[in-house]
């Protein structure tokens, strides 16, 4: 497992061994949402807000 700091609230990220990149899991403090965006060295973002298209 890795530890990384989330780059929201700053709160220790735990990843699991298995992560993978661009996958999205949540801050276990303020709940935001992460992307992992690099493996090596790992890298978390915020992962973008999914907007709605209305049919468009």
């Amino acid at each position: 497992m890795s530890q990384n700091l989330c780059p929201e609230c700053a709160a220790v990220v735990v990843l699991p061994a298995d992560v993978m990149q661009n996958e999205l899991l949540p801050c276990p403090d303020c709940g935001t949402e992460l992307e992992i965006i690099s493996l090596n060295p790992v890298t978390l973002e915020r992962a973008p807000e999914v907007e709605e298209d209305w049919g468009e």
